[in-house]
């Protein structure tokens, strides 16, 4: 039997029925961010594959007896997988694997090459197999848990979780992260990027598009963002949002279900669960405490 691989080409050739659950998956940016959770398992497997995307996998539960992995025609892996083994292969490598009795776990996030790219071509990037980052775990276990319970996270909230990630890989590559020395944005270059936040405020806002304002690169523009407000990028659009909310909640009788697609979440859940985040109660529980 024979698979193609969720981005990129190749083939996974299996000896034995693939047992699998259904996947969770998600994607933002037109496709430039792509999540993906399932769990694979069967006797035998190997792949060829090559993908135009970065590709972070990290293995929450589950083992292989023995896997090996090549990169370029280089071995670069030969042992078993394990829980929380981490894996990062650039875009454009191709990559060969061979697993003996794989029932695993994992979550994969794809990232285009040309937005996460650290300023470092794809060539010069690390390959990663079965390494372990407890920053980068967290991240994709947590994006798992909203993906999973219907709650899509809102696309610079991925976008930055997506540049920490790349950055930590980078630390992981042996060498040092960036140093965090940048300043505050300037107050000319907040009063534009505020403005664009309100002014968008009811449909997405992309924290690409933000640093592009700022002439800057994600990463350091959402370090000088936090340097300047306290708060990251996307924290600081959902504190937007739940304000304006607040002032739909007092002048007007309309659904919750309308205020929150005004307001851009993706859903009525998604609103009340950020509102009684930053509120400490729903929506409804507001609109009543006003008028009672």
């Amino acid at each position: 039997m024979a698979l193609t691989p969720m981005i990129g080409e190749g083939e996974l050739r299996i000896t034995d029925e693939i047992r699998s659950e259904s996947p969770d998956t998600c994607s933002w940016l037109d496709g430039a961010i792509v999540f993906d959770h399932r769990r694979w398992s069967c006797r035998d497997a190997e792949l060829t594959w090559t993908a135009p995307s970065h590709l972070i996998v990290l293995t929450h539960t589950g083992k292989t007896a023995r896997t090996r992995i090549s990169c370029s025609g280089e071995l670069v892996y030969d042992g078993r997988d394990r829980p929380g083994a981490l894996s990062f292969i650039p875009a454009g490598v191709e990559r060969s694997g061979s697993y003996c009795e794989p029932d695993l776990v994992y979550s994969a996030l794809w990232l285009d090459h040309a937005r996460f790219g650290c300023e470092r071509s794809a060539e010069t990037l690390p390959i990663l197999v079965n390494r372990a980052d407890a920053v980068i775990a967290a991240l994709l276990t947590a994006l798992h848990n909203d993906v999973a319970f219907g709650s899509k996270p809102d696309t610079a909230y991925v976008e930055h979780l997506a540049a920490i990630a790349m950055h930590r890989i980078m630390a992981l590559d042996g060498g040092k992260p960036r140093p965090s020395t940048h300043g505050a944005l300037g107050k000319a270059t907040l009063r534009r990027i505020e403005a664009y936040i309100e002014e968008h405020l009811g449909g997405e806002i992309r924290l690409s598009d933000l640093a592009a304002i700022a002439d800057m690169e994600i990463d350091s523009f959402a370090r000088r963002f936090r340097t300047a407000t306290g708060m990251a990028p996307y924290a600081f659009v959902i504190a937007r949002r739940i304000r304006r909310a607040e002032q739909l909640l007092a002048d007007s009788d309309h659904e919750l279900a309308l205020i929150a697609a005004r307001l851009g979440f993706s859903s009525q859940s998604h609103f009340t669960t950020a509102f009684k985040r930053e509120r400490g109660m729903t929506p409804r529980a507001y609109r009543q405490q006003l008028f009672s």
